[in-house]
């Protein structure tokens, strides 16, 4: 498993979907993640500091955890089948929740807690960014530092990368 950096959400063209880019801390590895517009939204927010008036409920859940006595301790992007990735909270050290990767992340910025990806993932979507690339990373994150949640809002939908919020590997499941 590797430590991995947010690097920030950005509308993937032609398909117009929103996508989460993670970079391992230790290396010139990328892993992209095609996620929903609320999400997206969620992961920009907190990557802004934007604090919303009211709890949204990744904050929420933040809340509750803490205020329970509880610790999230770091979130891992666990898997992927089928294009779907798959992520746990991993709470108190030895309680495991199942989330969405990009609620995963949305959670894991709000907390200031680490992030992961199994090495697995990396082996069968990283993405290696030559350094003769840098350029494009830099106007990344202009992109980036440009960009607004209006620009992530969409009426299709989820994007290939997530499940879909109703479906059965969706559902939160814990375990310890």
């Amino acid at each position: 498993m590797r430590r991995v950096d947010v690097m920030g959400v950005r509308v993937e063209m032609p398909t117009n979907k929103p996508i989460v880019l993670l970079r391992e801390r230790d290396g010139e590895l990328y892993v992209p993640i095609w996620i929903g517009a609320p999400e997206a939204t969620a992961i920009a927010y907190a990557q802004q500091g934007v604090a919303p008036p009211r709890p949204l409920t990744h904050d929420l859940l933040v809340n509750v955890l803490s205020d329970l006595g509880h610790t999230l301790e770091h979130v891992v992007v666990t898997r992927m089948e089928d294009s779907i990735f798959y992520a746990e909270l991993v709470v108190d050290g030895d309680t495991t929740i199942s989330a969405r990767s990009s609620d995963a992340i949305a959670i894991a910025l709000r907390a200031g807690v680490s992030i992961y990806v199994a090495d697995e993932i990396f082996d069968e979507v990283g993405v290696s960014v030559p350094v003769e690339e840098d350029d494009e990373v830099e106007k990344f994150r202009e992109f980036l530092d440009n960009v607004s949640a209006e620009d992530f809002e969409t009426s299709e939908g989820e994007g290939p990368g997530e499940a879909p919020e109703d479906g059965p590997e969706d559902r939160p499941s814990s375990s310890t």
